[in-house]
């Protein structure tokens, strides 16, 4: 699903234009974006939870190469899933 596909399937469940609901997921990952960056953890209970975790820089390998690359630290990006969502997609 594109951006554009999700802002038209939130506006139409929401009943606002399509206007306002570009501006809502904005604003909704702009705050993940913004908190996450601080440290912080941003829970949706009964979907899941995204934070930041670091990665320390390592040496690596070009694959094409083989010569040894150095791999910078690196903030990344976290989703972890709810156990109610984890059952919804993977029904018994």
């Amino acid at each position: 699903m594109t951006k554009a596909e999700l802002i038209d399937a939130i506006a139409t469940a929401a009943d606002v234009t399509k206007a306002d609901a570009e501006k809502t997921v904005n604003a909704f990952f702009d705050i993940v974006v913004k908190s996450t960056k601080e440290g912080d953890k941003v829970a949706w209970p009964g979907f899941g939870s995204f934070s930041t975790s670091r990665s320390k820089a390592r040496e690596g390998r070009n694959p094409a190469t083989g010569a040894t690359v150095s791999i910078a630290a690196s903030t990344r990006m976290k989703f972890t899933a709810s156990s109610a969502l984890k059952a919804a997609l993977n029904p018994k």
